[in-house]
């Protein structure tokens, strides 16, 4: 914290590696509470909120403040910095020459979160977030050999001139490992190498670094995914963020080989074969704590082609009231969830939070006295009290075999990770009918089109129509930044699907673009969905083998569908037309 890095600072003997100057605060100066307040970060009233709990629990104000929520770390360090004459640096409008941004090297740059500005009065000046930090100073001055004058930075623009001036970290590892670019030595490219040379290669330290900085930048960047696809003359690295790729500086084809492999081993998988799709499990310990990622690889022309999700487990540990659904549908879906037998469904494809909703079901119903067993490909995350079996089709555990021994444990309620064929979907289907809860997914465009997908299977209509509860749709949409959000008027084509359901005078948002959300507009996601209830009235008619427009049809009067929950999204000013149409609908040239 900025307090306690500023008391050590201030208990320097004046030759250490401070400026005494710089350091003593000066008795003149304005207190803590009236500079926040003058720069607008704090009001009276918080003030004397927290000058009261001051006098009661005598700790500093500054802790005291932040810990209320009053103003964030960034705040309290530009005030510091203020109190004690460090002056503040505006990042957006700097130019920093090249010798100046060789003088210090990318990895303190990037450790410390500093740079270097220019040489001026036999000093080198130093913008950082945490001007009070002594050991980056210190180590500053044993790198460069120079004194340090202090400057202060805002955090976002520090990472933003960073990116500038020194480049992505993976970029700059790349162009070190490859200095002739992603064309170097083209007779290395499509080598093809022994079992014991990959092992090799994959060991060296400087590869060990690069895939564990590509991991760590794309954690940072809040990614779900790592895409490493291999082509002719060079390998691209992408990263899914908020749903879409956004690709990152490419890699020299001579590095493919030894990323991969690296990859493998840290996944426990074969790197011998490399012929065949093969699938790993990786526990990566980053700066936030435990990362975990499921590995997938697949041959292809040019080439391992590898896909590295990772997990987020704090989204298995969201509850459903904070899931995002409308009341009208978190009402009838919890109806549902209280059901003593019956199986329910979520639908939607790959990456649309499926898993995070039954698991905030789960954990909804959740009590010693109910017995929980799932069966998953793999378990994602592990949920306390509950027994989670992982299918291992090598040893014979398919969903099918898996939910057959455990219908054999006395379950109450049973989760299949995903109901895949025919036979999987009948025996859920008839545990449903012999007394037993069960949660499943399935991919579909649709809740409705869950219905028709499970026919086509081959589960008998009366069998399906006896035993289904509900079926939750649900897509992902991206979220307009807050920080460059303002009005816009979207397309008329697209006003006109919603056949007049607009009220007039709506005012539509999007984001500009800006530092926050990589100047895409958008930043971060919730949740759109789609809850058909079966009636008595549906399940008649799932009986007699109906279409999905037909399901539809027959759907209660309340149902929403899930273009629909988007609108009112777009309503509120959350998200934008376009991104509804992106996710939940096709527009046809005839609409």
């Amino acid at each position: 914290m900025a307090f306690n890095n500023l008391l050590k600072a201030l208990s320097m003997h004046p030759s250490g590696c401070l400026e005494p100057e710089e350091t003593m605060i000066d008795k003149r100066r304005a207190p803590l509470g009236q500079l926040l307040c003058e720069r607008d970060y704090l009001d009276e009233s918080s003030l004397e909120v927290a000058l009261t709990e001051q006098k009661i629990k005598h700790r500093r104000l500054g802790e005291i403040l932040v810990d209320l929520g009053f103003i964030t770390e960034a705040q309290l360090s530009e005030a510091l910095a203020l109190q004690v004459g460090i002056e503040k640096v505006d990042l957006t409008q700097v130019s920093i020459p090249g010798d100046i941004v060789a003088l210090v090297p990318a990895d303190l740059v990037n450790k410390y979160m500093l740079l270097p500005l220019c040489y001026e009065g036999g000093r080198l000046a130093v913008a950082m977030t945490d001007p009070f930090m002594t050991e980056a100073v210190e180590d500053l001055r044993l790198v460069t050999g120079m004194s340090i004058r202090r400057y202060y930075a805002d955090p976002m623009d520090m990472e933003n001139a960073i990116l500038r001036f020194y480049g992505s970290n993976v970029a700059r590892m790349l162009d070190n490992l490859v200095p002739g670019g992603p064309r170097a030595d083209i007779s290395l490219e499509n080598a093809d190498f022994s079992a014991d040379k990959l092992q090799e290669m994959a060991r060296e330290p400087s590869l060990v670094n690069l895939v564990n900085l590509i991991i760590i930048e794309a954690v940072d960047d809040r990614a779900s995914d790592i895409h490493i696809e291999p082509f002719e003359h060079e390998v691209r690295i992408k990263y899914r963020i908020d749903g879409l790729l956004v690709e990152k500086s490419p890699s020299s084809k001579r590095l493919h080989a030894a990323i991969v492999s690296r990859i493998k081993i840290m996944g426990n998988m074969n790197i011998a074969e490399r012929f065949v799709p093969q699938d790993g499990h990786i526990e990566f310990v980053g700066k936030k704590g435990k990362i975990d990622m499921r590995v997938s690889t697949v041959p292809t022309v040019f080439g391992e082609a590898v896909v590295l999700r990772i997990l987020d487990k704090s989204a298995a540990m969201i509850d459903l009231d904070d899931i995002g659904m409308s009341e009208m549908c978190l009402s009838g879906w919890k109806k549902a969830l209280r059901k003593t037998h019956g199986i329910v469904l979520v639908t939607g494809p790959t990456g649309c939070g499926k898993t995070t909703t039954l698991y905030a079901s789960l954990k909804h119903i959740f009590s010693p006295s109910i017995k929980m067993i799932t069966i998953e490909d793999p378990v994602e995350y592990q949920l306390d009290g509950i027994n989670q079996m992982p299918v291992n089709p090598k040893r014979g555990l398919t969903f099918a075999t898996g939910l057959r021994h455990i219908l054999r444990h006395d379950p109450d309620v049973v989760m299949v990770g995903e109901i895949r064929d025919c036979e999987t979907a009948n025996i859920a289907i008839r545990a449903a009918l012999t007394g037993h809860m069960v949660f499943s997914t399935l991919h579909t465009n649709d809740a409705a089109g869950a219905v028709t997908r499970l026919i086509d299977m081959g589960v008998e209509p009366f069998l399906l129509a006896s035993s289904i509860e509900a079926i939750l749709g649900q897509r992902l949409i991206r979220r307009v930044c807050p920080f460059c959000k303002v009005a816009y008027s979207p397309e008329t084509a697209l006003m006109k699907n919603f056949n007049g359901e607009i009220p007039a005078g709506t005012t539509f948002y999007h984001g500009r673009g800006c530092a926050h959300c990589n100047q895409t507009g958008m930043t971060g996601r919730r949740g759109i969905f789609e809850l058909l209830r079966i009636t008595s009235g549906v399940r008649e008619l799932i009986a007699k083998r109906p279409t999905t427009d037909q399901i539809i049809k027959a759907a209660p009067a309340d149902h929403v569908g899930m273009v629909h929950n988007g609108l009112e999204r777009v309503l509120e000013g959350e998200t934008t037309l376009e991104e509804i149409f992106r996710v939940a609908k096709t527009i046809d040239d005839d609409d």
